[in-house]
């Protein structure tokens, strides 16, 4: 069970990863970057931490804990000034059909709007700095 779990953590960090640019998508072997699910992938693995708090082994425990402070370090710099690069992350989000919508509208608010956005962002970005 063990193994199962880690390699389940593992998986999840690999797709977390793969849409904070650091893994090459498999389909286009150019990496990309898609914040949003990146997020859902780390809110994930955060939630499955939180969750299983005391009934993991001392390995499975450090391993999630490790992966999920890597990833976490990760969105925040993809996340800061001049770290994700801007032209990827509409192109991959329609490539997804579920979330196009969403960050298709989000995105040409940002350039009309400079002050809110950042406004915006502040208020709604979840700190991984606990």
């Amino acid at each position: 069970m063990t193994q199962r779990f880690i390699e389940f953590v593992m998986m999840q960090a690999q797709q977390a990863a793969m849409f904070l640019g650091r893994i090459p998508n498999p389909q286009t072997g150019k990496p990309e970057v898609n914040l949003e699910i990146a997020r859902m992938f780390i809110d994930q693995l955060e939630m499955i931490h939180e969750k299983t708090r005391g009934n993991l082994t001392s390995e499975e425990s450090e391993i999630l804990t490790r992966v999920l402070s890597d990833l976490q370090l990760s969105f925040v710099q993809a996340a800061g000034p001049g770290g994700a690069p801007t032209a990827p992350a509409p192109s991959e989000d329609h490539e997804e059909p579920a979330p196009a919508s969403a960050p298709a509208a989000v995105a040409p608010e940002h350039p009309s709007e400079p002050a809110p956005d950042s406004e915006s962002r502040k208020k709604f970005t979840k700190s991984y700095g606990n």
